[in-house]
Parts: structure tokens; C-alpha cells; sequence
């Protein structure tokens, strides 16, 4: 038997093996070896807003435009689409094992720029996220609060504002969301019977909004060419965007020809609120919310938790 020839012949058997292991070294920086192989695809994943609109109206507008540029891209697999009624779209595009993903991102983020002329512009006013995730869920986080006081609106932007950037930043995090997010916003509740009296529309009140809550830069007194002798620049600071709920309320909406002037008080009803009440967290009959992590490309599970 072979086993008998090379315990009769050790030298030679030690020789052989010598060659081997030489051979196997040299070898080792040209053969593919991993010591944890990726066995999950990359994703990437594309998420939208558009305000105020449902499930179809997103899947038309926001959802296909984008689609239509996807096919093309390199190693893409496939991709699927969610869009949902409280106005956001999401598409979830998978590539083959080994694909770079930063490579993959990168040309994501060139085909969404060639889709946004055809999105609404409310949608890439509220911005276009494209991020690289991992399609397995991490960890879910509960935040809660012994304060009565404290609800659901109140624990959602607590979480925006001082947790989800920080758990962003741990090593091993791809992504975190805030599940069912209600972010701070200006709600306006208008009257649609006071709207008719008036012939105004939500376009118009939409517009008003606009034109006169931003920012009015006012330039520098005593800045060059001035006259001889100036020695201050004083730069002029106007007030910015509004904050208030009775600063909203004071918007000109209309000048009537008697001279009177329509506030958006008379037509609308202007509270601070939530952008969105579609979602709400719930734990033990309390209200919670929760935070989403999930896991980057290539990092271990374990040791990010």
C-alpha cells in the first residue's frame, strides 16, 4: 500500500512533505481564500418622500421614474419596490456576491440623478437617500419614558435629534431608522368651506407658505465702494424661516380690495404636530419607539451588538 512505501522511506516522505508545504506557500497570495467568505449579496437601497401622497400615487411618480433608469447597472440582480400610504417609496436593489458595493452605490446615485428631472419637485426638495445596507436586521431599540408628558411625537424627535446620529456612528452600523418617525412640522388644518367663500385652493395656500417663510438676505451697510471716512460694515440681520405657530397664523394669504387682508388664521387652523400619523410605537400599552439598526456590509453581528 502507499502508506506502507513512505513509513519504509521517512527521508524521502519528510522531503516530499518540505516540498509541499514550499510549494502551498508560494502558492497562497494567487489563490482565493477568505477567511469568512461573503455568503449574503450587497444591497443598496433607495428612499423617498413625497408628502401627502398615497401608496399609487408614489408607485407612479416616484417609484417608476426611477426604475426605468435601473436596468443596466453593473451586477445588478434584482430589485423591489414598496411604496406605502403615508407618502414614502423605497427600492431595494440586490447585486451579485463580490460586487464592490461603494462601486455599486455610486452608480445607483448616477441613475437616480438621470430620473430626478421626472420626480415631483416636493420630492427632491425633501431630498433622495441612497445607502448601502445589509438586508438582514440587527437589533431593534425601545425608547420609552417614565414622563406622562412625554408622547409618541415627543420620543420620535428625541430619538432623531440625539440617539439615531450616534448609533449611526457605531462601527458595524450600515443604517438605523426611526420606525414610524414623527417628525416636527407645522400642520395646517384648513377650513374648505371658508376656502370656497374665498375662491382659494390648497395650491394657493401651499404657495403662500412658501413665498413667505424663507430666508430674506439683507446685505451690509458700509461695505465697499462706501464713502470716505466709513469705518463700521455692519452686516443686517433679518429674521429667518418662521417658528411659531402665531407667526404662521399671521401669513397674508390675500389683500381684499377694501383694504382688509386674509390671514392664514380665517382659513386654516395652524398647530404644531407631527408630519405624519400613520405609525405609532406602542410597548406595554405605553407609548415607545423604536429604532432600527441594521447591519453594514461585512460586519459581524456579534460584535457590533
Amino acid at each position: 500500500m502507499i502508506s506502507h512505501f513512505f513509513i519504509d522511506r521517512p527521508i524521502f516522505a519528510s522531503v516530499l512533505s518540505i516540498v509541499i508545504m514550499v510549494v502551498g506557500l508560494v502558492a497562497l497570495k494567487a489563490l482565493p481564500v477568505a477567511q469568512f467568505p461573503e455568503i449574503t449579496p450587497p444591497v443598496v437601497q433607495i428612499e423617498a418622500d413625497y408628502p401627502g401622497a398615497n401608496a399609487e400615487i408614489v408607485a407612479d411618480s416616484v417609484a417608476r421614474p426611477i426604475e426605468v433608469q435601473l436596468p443596466g447597472i453593473d451586477n445588478l440582480l434584482y430589485y423591489d419596490s414598496t411604496s406605502t400610504n403615508d407618502g414614502h417609496m423605497s427600492i431595494k436593489l440586490t447585486f451579485e456576491i463580490g460586487t464592490d458595493v461603494d462601486i455599486a452605490q455610486v452608480q445607483t446615485q448616477n441613475r437616480v440623478k438621470l430620473a430626478e428631472p421626472q420626480l415631483p419637485p416636493e420630492v427632491v426638495r425633501q431630498g433622495i437617500s441612497i445607502n448601502k445596507v445589509s438586508p438582514d436586521l440587527l437589533a431593534v431599540v425601545a425608547l420609552s419614558s417614565i414622563d406622562p408628558t412625554h408622547d409618541t411625537v415627543y420620543l420620535s424627535n428625541y430619538a432623531i435629534l440625539r440617539v439615531l446620529d450616534n448609533v449611526k456612528r457605531l462601527r458595524g452600523v450600515g443604517n438605523a431608522v426611526v420606525f414610524g418617525s414623527q417628525n416636527y412640522s407645522m400642520r395646517l388644518i384648513l377650513d374648505p368651506i371658508r376656502m370656497a367663500q374665498l375662491s382659494l385652493t390648497p395650491t394657493d395656500i401651499a404657495n403662500v407658505v412658501r413665498e413667505q417663510n424663507r430666508d430674506f438676505p439683507a446685505g451690509t451697510i458700509g461695505r465697499e465702494p462706501a464713502l470716505k471716512g466709513t469705518e463700521l460694515t455692519i452686516p443686517v440681520i433679518t429674521q429667518g424661516r418662521l417658528t411659531e405657530v402665531k407667526e404662521f397664523e399671521e401669513l397674508i394669504v390675500r389683500a381684499m380690495p377694501n383694504g382688509s387682508m386674509i390671514h392664514l388664521k380665517d382659513v386654516a387652523r395652524v398647530e404644531l404636530g407631527a408630519q405624519s400619523y400613520t405609525l405609532e410605537g406602542r410597548w406595554n400599552g405605553k407609548p415607545n419607539v423604536f429604532l432600527l439598526t441594521f447591519l453594514s456590509p461585512g460586519a459581524n453581528a456579534l460584535e457590533t451588538v
